[in-house]
């Protein structure tokens, strides 16, 4: 891969052995995947901040760098509640732990708004065809499929290394030939909010790391995007589809002759995996501000009976008061910072209804939970009753 005389001196520690290292591990990617170059970026999203699943090792790695980001960046949700932990039921010792990782990529002027939706909070984050090194996953099919902005699925430390370059290597789905449709996915029956995540976690495992054409009969909202593209990349490894005459490079491209089908019935059967919930968690990915504007009229003047926990980021919360309030008023719980996933605090339960394909795939894997998938309006009719 051929790098600037710039570049190769950062490569070889003219600027430090952070920028160094950095360096090297975006050569190393663009050799292995065959890169021709490293492109500037327009921002970084970066994975790797809850303690639950990076640990002593990578809470040990951030802390050793030293420097700026040079381009805007954004943290992944941590393991709680910055602020209000204690409510979640989570430990001092866990606290602490994440507090550290968060004031070690504070130090290297990372935003630590931690969430999984930049683009809610951002919109200057992701432009259409422009370049970006996001690594959580359904932030990176949105940007990819939904924005037509373009973006990898980084590692948390490649995403960093990114940040402080401000570069990533040129491959992958950074090119036109690599964004090109190459499975066509049919979908029966008119669809609507949980059904879209349900479709990505049957369509997932048989896509894999392909780049699919969906065919549907409804036309899907950008929530309902967002909850197809998580459980995609959840249940499989999508980084990219394509939805026709939806996203805005569905177009550009013929369709594939290769297809699937998926039928309603298969649909319903996602639904039918049984517990009975003892929480119900809503936010994965985070809420934004239209699924706010939703949970605040389906709560309003009305008292949960079972534990409602809801996720979104800190910055649309302050957004909108009025939504937290009726929210919250609820005795529902709002949580900022952090998901159900990520965080050891979901772990107590036994059995957790979420209303997204992406925790009906992470919950039981990575909590040890069951989970069972609602529409949204089930979730909160289950909270109520």
């Amino acid at each position: 891969m051929y790098l600037t005389t710039e570049e190769e001196k950062i490569y070889n520690g003219e600027y430090g052995k952070t920028l160094a290292q950095c360096m090297q591990i975006l050569a190393a990617l663009g050799e292995i995947y065959d890169a021709d170059r490293l492109i500037q970026i327009k921002s970084v999203q970066v994975a790797g901040v809850s303690y639950k699943t990076i640990g002593d090792a990578g809470l040990e790695w951030i802390s050793g760098l030293h420097g700026r980001v040079v381009v805007p960046s954004i943290l992944n949700p941590a393991g709680m509640d910055l602020k209000n932990w204690r409510k979640m039921g989570i430990d001092r010792a866990f606290a602490e732990k994440q507090l550290e990782i968060v004031s070690a990529y504070k130090r290297l002027d990372v935003r630590c708004e931690c969430t999984c939706t930049p683009y809610h909070i951002y919109e200057e984050f992701a432009g259409f065809k422009e370049h970006l090194a996001w690594s959580e996953s359904s932030a990176v099919s949105y940007a990819n499929s939904v924005i037509g902005a373009r973006t990898n699925r980084e590692g948390g430390p490649s995403a960093l290394a990114a940040a402080l370059i401000g570069k990533t290597a040129n491959y992958g789905l950074h090119l036109d030939e690599n964004r090109v449709p190459t499975l066509t996915v049919k979908v029966e029956g008119r669809l609507h909010d949980a059904d879209f995540g349900a479709v990505g976690n049957i369509a997932g495992p048989t896509v894999k790391d392909q780049v699919p054409l969906f065919k549907f009969k409804t036309i899907p909202s950008p929530e309902e995007l967002k909850q197809l593209g998580a459980a995609l990349a959840a249940s499989g490894s999508v980084a990219l589809y394509h939805v026709s005459n939806v996203t805005p490079e569905a177009k550009t491209y013929p369709d594939p002759v290769e297809s699937i089908s998926i039928d309603k019935k298969s649909i319903d059967s996602v639904y039918a995996r049984r517990c009975t919930p003892d929480l119900i968690a809503l936010g994965c990915p985070h809420l934004g501000t239209k699924e706010l504007f939703e949970l605040a009229n389906l709560l309003k003047g009305r008292t949960v009976k079972k534990e409602l926990w809801i996720f979104t980021s800190r910055r649309l919360g302050e957004r909108h008061p009025a939504q937290i309030a009726a929210i919250t008023n609820s005795r529902a719980k709002v949580f900022y910072d952090t998901c159900m996933v990520v965080s050891p605090a979901s772990e107590r339960f036994e059995c957790i209804m979420v209303n997204s394909g992406k925790a009906l795939h992470y919950v039981p894997s990575m909590c040890g939970v069951p989970a069972v998938l609602g529409t949204t309006e089930e979730c909160i009719k289950t909270a109520l009753h």
